[in-house]
């Protein structure tokens, strides 16, 4: 939020202007308007050493009756910078000036950049075995593996039984082990 420098205009007699002796910024600001009576004109100005680093989009401000007007200073320039701001109301009748100080914004210490990316949930990684050399040689854990490894162990007992029984009933059985097998491990690759 920029800072603000009040305006008083109309507050104790008509055409009276209230501003501060002088106001400290680092940055744009707003220059806030509070009419107290009747409307009226406000023109602002920039001297030639705020003009070198900050500019106005108009000078002539009419600021009805009892409201407020806010009046954007912006600075494009470097600071540091010292000028005057000039206020001035009843066509030059009432006239007021300001010191105005722009100076460095603070150093701030070491920013840390945070990425976008870093907001979204991260998809979890499964879980690895890790080798007694501390390698991971990416083998799955949980429930997969139980079950391929009972598969293989399944698959390898009804070859072993169709070869030595050298029957027509184990070797239907271990054909269909075999398919039960194929299909657990195609429902465990989608």
């Amino acid at each position: 939020m920029p800072d603000t420098l009040p305006v008083h205009v109309n507050r104790e007699e008509l055409h009276g202007l209230e501003v501060p002796n002088e106001f400290e910024t680092t940055d744009s600001f707003e220059i806030r308007l509070q009419n107290h009576g009747e409307s009226v004109h406000v023109h602002l100005h920039l001297d030639d050493a705020l003009s070198e680093v900050a500019r106005l989009d108009a000078n002539n401000h009419h600021v009805e009756a009892n409201s407020t007007r806010s009046v954007t200073v912006d600075v494009v320039g470097s600071p540091p910078a010292r000028g005057k701001l000039k206020v001035v109301t009843a066509y030059g009748a009432t006239t007021r000036y300001v010191d105005v100080v722009l100076e460095e914004p603070p150093e701030e210490a070491n920013p840390v950049a945070v990425d976008e990316s870093l907001s979204k949930p991260q998809p979890r990684e499964r879980p690895t075995q890790t080798t007694q050399m501390g390698r991971s040689n990416d083998l799955p854990l949980g429930p997969d593996v139980l079950v391929l490894a009972l598969g293989a162990a399944a698959l390898l007992l009804a070859v072993i039984g169709a070869v030595v029984i050298d029957n027509t009933v184990v070797l239907l059985g271990s054909l269909a082990v075999l398919a039960g097998v194929l299909v657990a491990m195609y429902l465990l690759i989608e």
